[in-house]
């Protein structure tokens, strides 16, 4: 396994962002995204010494394209310069929710857990719905020593408490939340030393296990809503 190619790609394809050097150099990209399955199957081996639903993943199937929709972005650059992947007990569907991988050159790569999509509604209230009855739970996850050392809850949130909900609730700050999502930042070194990187990673993601597990549990009866 071998990231530096993986970096040496995407730092390439971030200085010509276009159609043309893209497939001009499809072949390193064919190399490129096979280091990056080559390192999803090392941490889902990881992952599974303390979550074995993930390991009947096939690491082609939690990753996701580099090509961007510009049709509302005043950006049109036609790729996203990054590898990403989703590791969770249903692959890379939103929910349940698991392990989130980006890789992207200058710094912006990042390790990440919870509930990233804000669009299904469902989902919301679940959360919502769980936070005001489990908050408790909620609070002691959260405030574990080791996730409060590495992580904070971020999301989409509204600026009032919605309604239905109680206004004091001890959680009231977290039910304004549409998405509950944690994130690791990393630097290009830690993901270019592959040997500890996988390892690494996957202590975060052991860390964070517990804020999954509890979205998991809220989320139990969600479904995906047909396309």
């Amino acid at each position: 396994m071998n990231t530096q190619v993986i970096m040496d790609y995407l730092s390439s394809l971030s200085m010509n962002n276009n159609r043309e050097w893209y497939h001009a150099n499809k072949d390193d990209y064919k190399k490129a995204n096979g280091e990056f399955e080559n390192l999803l199957q090392t941490l889902i081996l990881e992952i599974g010494k303390f979550d074995s639903s993930i390991l009947h993943n096939n690491p082609k199937d939690l990753t996701f394209k580099l090509v961007r929709d510009t049709r509302f972005s005043h950006d049109k650059s036609p790729y996203n310069p990054a590898f990403r992947a989703h590791i969770s007990s249903k692959g890379k569907l939103p929910v349940p929710v698991g392990y989130y991988l980006m890789i992207k050159p200058g710094n912006q790569s990042f390790l990440g857990g919870g509930l990233f999509a804000d669009m299904f509604k469902d989902a919301t209230t679940m959360v919502r719905d769980y936070i005001t009855q489990n908050s408790g739970e909620w609070e002691k996850i959260i405030h574990e020593p080791h996730f409060e050392k590495y992580f904070t809850v971020q999301g989409t949130a509204l600026k009032r408490v919605p309604a239905g909900y109680e206004k004091e609730h001890p959680q009231a700050d977290y039910l304004k939340f549409k998405s509950w999502y944690v994130e690791y930042p990393l630097r290009d070194e830690d993901v270019i030393d592959a040997e500890v990187f996988p390892v690494k990673a996957a202590e975060f993601f052991r860390i964070m296990k517990p804020f999954n597990d509890y979205l998991n549990k809220a989320l139990a009866d969600f479904q995906m809503p047909a396309r």
